[in-house]
């Protein structure tokens, strides 16, 4: 049968029709309305609660709703399904944008020593003179401008597609026979073979930007670099949430999410070439030059970086063999792809190139990551760390690598806490608490009154509860601490960082016990990770030359306070270095040179992976990482004598 549903939200009514048995998630996508499901739509966080206020619905799951809930006719919206008519109150939904108010606190990209356009780049412009055809010369079109790049550039071999085929011929005579082709060259070996991307009606400045952008799709974060591909140089870096996010906050969520449907498989794949479409513009938009302004259409480069779950995501691949045993990928080393197929707003024959993955859970954003930060070059033993949702760990050097993943979460990242936000303006990005008074003082990015916390402002708020006493090691909150800033919650003890009439949303920003859950599991999942790998390997983690910190806010990290929460091992600071997005990094060094983008495909190849869900001793580890700052103390001897100083 068909029933009619009637949502209310943001004052306005909209009704649709759908079947019997319809979850009340999807007839509100069908009705244009935005429901946050960070769960993947299993019913496990209850932020998809609507109110039924008139009407027959079947409740699949009841979880996180009390009696009185159920009472007033709330329902999740991804657990109960239409048997009537119904009518529904939508409340307002968490804005995840909210959080990312700027993006524009990256740094200056220095473009490699080494990079000769000429020799590096896969991408050629080609100024092409042809011989106009007359009654003497009838060779037609194309074979013409394949000869002409035969005799001016050796190219033995084009290819060229049909839509692109079907334009030539006007483009010749529009330009007078003087055009610019836009190539990429696929071998170099036995003769040049190449692919035509672009033809354009004149002879363009030789040294005129000829623009790729680079692309780390993160679970959490999306960041793009647009890049000229002549002179190296990067001219926008932007970034924005993972679109993706509304329908999980976990990797393991949206592959749940995906593949429930074919449809849901396509919304997760159009979610994050939004986001990439959303950020070309906007990079596009940053870039001013005497010539007139850049266009998302001019771009002819994509090199995308992600972990496995987010490249198959993006392709529409079905990934949910990634999440059951033995967790394999369809696809780790993907083709070569046009911007047509991906649907990027690029020029339709753009070369997009994802990078290789490992494995399951150890995707390009490591094999780019290790590029990057010159582990596979390195004499001693090194640690690398991609301090995100995934965790994924390094281990090794020039000679052989071994690497391993854990599912932290994204609470380092600002998403699953209260007060969580991106490193942006406005973040409380330190924090110090004096332990005689328990008040705190906040360092806030760009000064002014804060918004929130970010990663390295919970890592430091952390670790000042914990060695003044506000929290204990199990992460409680003392609610007999003598100050007003603790108290009592609606999910528990709490701590107020800043009273509302010192925030900008006129808010109190807490962390409550909720909030130091998902920290505790989020550092217990990465010191665990590494700490099971080395011991694998049987190389004692002292004796690690040196540990890389990768992530998106990883060079903010104070090093004493990642410690002293059990984040980073207790070893000499010199031995850290913090790289930030290594990930973009990567896939930026890839766009430039063809060799780099070999060496990322060796690496691939030299890398051990180990599965630790295979492994019962990841699991003792992550129990033993629960605590502040591990439950054996004398892994920690700075932490232990900083407590017994207090």
């Amino acid at each position: 049968m068909e029933h009619t549903v009637t949502f209310t939200h943001d004052d306005k009514q909209v009704a649709v029709t759908v079947p019997t048995n319809t979850l009340l998630a999807d007839a509100a996508q069908v009705a244009g309305i935005e429901l946050s499901q960070p769960c993947g739509g299993q019913g496990r966080c209850g932020r998809c609660a609507v109110q039924v206020t008139t009407g027959q619905v079947r409740r699949r799951s009841t979880l996180r709703l009390s009696d009185a809930d159920i009472a007033d006719g709330y329902a999740l919206a991804c657990q109960t399904v239409v048997e009537g008519d119904v009518s529904v109150f939508v409340p307002p939904q968490e804005k995840i944008e909210r959080r990312l108010t700027t993006d524009r606190v990256v740094g200056e990209v220095t473009v490699p020593a080494d990079y000769d356009y000429q020799t590096a780049q896969t991408v050629r412009r080609v100024h092409l003179t042809l011989t106009p055809p007359s009654m003497d010369d009838q060779t037609d079109d194309w074979s013409r401008l394949q000869i002409a790049l035969r005799l001016q550039r050796r190219y033995e071999k084009v290819d060229i597609s049909l839509p692109l085929l079907q334009r030539i011929g006007n483009i010749l005579r529009e330009g007078n026979w003087e055009v610019t082709a836009v190539l990429q060259t696929v071998a170099w070996e036995d003769g040049q073979s190449a692919r035509l991307i672009d033809l354009r009606p004149k002879h363009e400045d030789e040294y005129a930007p000829l623009w790729g952008i680079a692309v780390d799709i993160g679970t959490t974060t999306v960041s793009l670099w647009l890049v000229d591909l002549i002179s190296g140089k990067v001219h926008a870096q932007v970034a924005e949430y993972n679109g993706q996010i509304a329908r999980g906050e976990d990797v393991i969520s949206r592959i749940m999410y995906a593949s429930k449907t074919a449809a849901g498989g396509q919304e997760m794949r159009q979610r994050v070439l939004d986001s990439i479409n959303s950020l070309l513009e906007t990079a596009c938009k940053r870039v001013k030059l005497e010539g007139g302004k850049v266009t998302p259409d001019q771009v002819v480069k994509v090199t995308i970086a992600g972990n496995s779950t987010m490249m198959h995501l993006l392709l529409g691949i079905p990934a949910n063999s990634i999440r059951l045993s033995p967790f394999v990928t369809a696809v780790n080393h993907v083709p070569l792809l046009t911007g047509r197929e991906m649907g990027l707003k690029v020029n339709p024959e753009a070369v997009v190139d994802c990078l290789p993955g490992v494995a399951s859970y150890v995707g390009a954003d490591i094999t780019a990551g290790v590029l990057s930060s010159g582990l596979d070059t390195m004499d001693n033993v090194t640690l690398f760390l991609d301090v995100g949702t995934n965790g994924e760990t390094v281990l090794g050097n020039q000679d052989w690598l071994v690497t391993c993943a854990c599912s932290a979460g994204p609470a380092f990242e600002g998403a699953g806490v209260v007060n969580g936000m991106r490193a942006t303006t406005g973040a409380i990005e330190e924090v110090w608490i004096n332990s005689d008074t328990l008040e705190p003082t906040c360092r806030v990015i760009g000064g002014g009154k804060p918004k929130g916390i970010c990663g390295s402002g919970l890592i430091s708020l952390l670790s000042e509860a914990f060695i003044t006493g506000i929290i204990d090691k199990g992460g409680n909150v003392n609610l007999d601490a003598p100050s007003p800033r603790v108290r009592e919650g609606a999910h528990g003890g709490e701590y107020v960082v800043a009273w509302g009439k010192e925030t900008e949303s006129g808010e109190d920003i807490v962390i409550t016990r909720v909030d130091i859950d998902n920290l505790l599991r989020a550092k217990a999942a990465i010191y665990a990770g590494f700490t099971v790998l080395a011991d694998t390997v049987g190389i004692p983690l002292e004796t690690v030359d040196k540990v890389l910190v990768g992530g998106s806010f990883g060079k903010y990290i104070n090093v004493e306070k990642a410690v002293q929460i059990g984040l980073l091992p207790d070893m000499d600071w010199s031995r850290f270095e913090f790289l930030g997005n290594t990930s973009v990094k990567g896939a930026y060094f890839a766009l430039l040179d063809r060799h780099k983008r070999e060496r990322i495909t060796e690496i691939a190849k030299r890398m051990t992976y180990i599965e630790l869900s295979a492994d019962n001793s990841f699991y003792e580890a992550f129990t033993s990482a629960l605590f502040l700052p591990h439950t054996d103390l004398q892994k920690f001897p700075s932490v232990q004598a900083a407590l017994e100083k207090k």
